[in-house]
């Protein structure tokens, strides 16, 4: 295809990374689907920071997720409202409004792309309780392990096999030995944290049992950030931080957080899946002739899902709360203002990185974005160096440490060679 006036030699070819000639503005190339996949990457694992870090300085979960919620839908927004909406609208592929209004022809699609949203919502949800019990570093591998043993070999079906099975799945069993050295690395660092704590009296243990916050402001206004003089690893750094935190950690069973963790992790292991049905419709529920949801619009109905979902429960979380966190009300979240910021910061993040890994997705095979499940090297770098994660650590604990992120280099490594391109 060409314009008049303009040699051939110079249109942009089909396989281009961005195909924008008289179509919609889509990523189409391996080498842009694995630019989408490295930048998903970052956002996806500096978010679960942001969070960790409002919890830790004594903020409720459930005022953070509220704020969350509403950027991440409008990452999704922006999205459709821009590259929806660039290039013209063809039967084949019409720009988001245009299939917006053809809602009553591919509901079927829809309601796929809900589902997934319904089940990410979950998943982060649930999360955001894991990550005080078990630590960022060790959540995070964990459910991304999950997602991609469970998540990127349905996917490789639903694709209809584009990857290549000799390179992906041998990277799906390197996440399956991480998910072993993860849960090594907790059990060795919570081993050495009841060992630090031990040199401590019983009365200094239990300081941080009966100092629980009765609201929100309490916690910030008794251990404020520049009274924390405790170095990180050491046992007075574990009890001033389970004084100024949102969620009290002592005396409850780590199996808590671990029946958490893998929860969300069957939850994230299913919404690739269902958003891969929802944009491919492999399993032929539109009618003839209906033309397939494009990856903007998909996403728009998977975020609003997700939304909706996470709206409901927190609500309900600050009249009946878990976790013995204490009881809120929707005019204490309105008022709650400190690191509100940092909240939405978070829900952009995460929204620009579920969009830019389903683009990709789209583009190379949805088992190949399931790469992104390497978002813990990026959360483990910030735990380490934000919140002193495995500081003055057991030997015994680092070689664990180590040997999990070199797998988990390994397996994205894999994953990423293993990507195809879809017909």
């Amino acid at each position: 295809m060409g314009f008049s006036g303009i040699p051939s030699s110079i249109i942009l070819p089909t396989e281009g990374i961005i195909g924008i000639a008289l179509k919609m503005y889509v990523v189409e190339s391996k080498g842009g689907a694995i630019a989408c996949m490295l930048l998903a990457l970052f956002f996806l694992g500096t978010w679960p920071a942001v969070m960790t870090l409002l919890e830790r300085r004594g903020r409720l979960p459930q005022h953070t997720y509220l704020d969350y919620s509403i950027t991440n839908l409008l990452a999704a927004v922006i999205i459709a409202f821009t590259f929806g909406e660039i290039g013209k609208s063809t039967h084949e592929a019409p720009n988001f409004l245009t299939q917006l209004s053809q809602l009553s022809d591919n509901w079927p699609s829809v309601m796929f792309a809900m589902a997934g949203g319904v089940v990410l919502s979950l998943g982060n949800l649930s999360t955001q309780y894991a990550w005080a019990f078990v630590g960022l570093s060790v959540t995070e591998v964990i459910t991304a392990s999950i997602t991609v043993v469970i998540g990127t070999t349905l996917n490789y079906f639903l694709d209809d096999k584009i990857n290549n099975a000799k390179i992906l799945f041998p990277g799906v069993g390197c996440f399956l030995i991480a998910v072993c050295l993860a849960s090594a690395v907790h059990s060795s660092n919570a081993a050495d944290n009841r060992a630090k704590l031990s040199c401590l009296s019983n009365d200094d243990k239990l300081r941080s049992v009966f100092c629980r916050a009765t609201d929100i402001s309490t916690s910030r206004e008794a251990f404020p950030e520049k009274e924390r003089r405790a170095k990180f690893g050491t046992a007075g750094f574990l009890v001033e931080l389970e004084n100024r935190r949102a969620i009290k950690v002592f005396g409850k069973s780590t199996l808590i957080g671990l029946a958490i963790t893998f929860f969300a992790g069957i939850c994230f292991s299913l919404f690739s899946p269902a958003f891969n049905l929802a944009s491919n419709d492999q399993w032929h529920t539109l009618k003839k002739g209906v033309p397939k949801l494009v990856v903007y619009t998909a996403f728009f109905w998977f975020s609003v899902s997700c939304f909706v979902l996470a709206i409901i429960l927190n609500v309900t979380f600050l009249y009946h709360p878990v976790l013995d966190l204490p009881r809120s009300s929707l005019k204490a979240y309105i008022n709650d203002w400190n690191g509100r910021g940092w909240a939405f910061l978070a829900g952009l993040l995460c929204g620009f990185g579920n969009g830019l890994q389903f683009m990709g997705g789209q583009a190379a095979g949805y088992a190949a974005a399931d790469a992104v499940q390497a978002l813990p090297l990026v959360s483990t770098f910030w735990g380490i160096l934000l919140f002193g994660e495995y500081r003055k650590s057991s030997r015994r604990t680092y070689v664990f440490l180590v040997s999990m992120l070199l797998m988990f280099v390994a397996a994205v490594a894999v994953l990423m060679a293993s990507a195809g391109h879809r017909k």
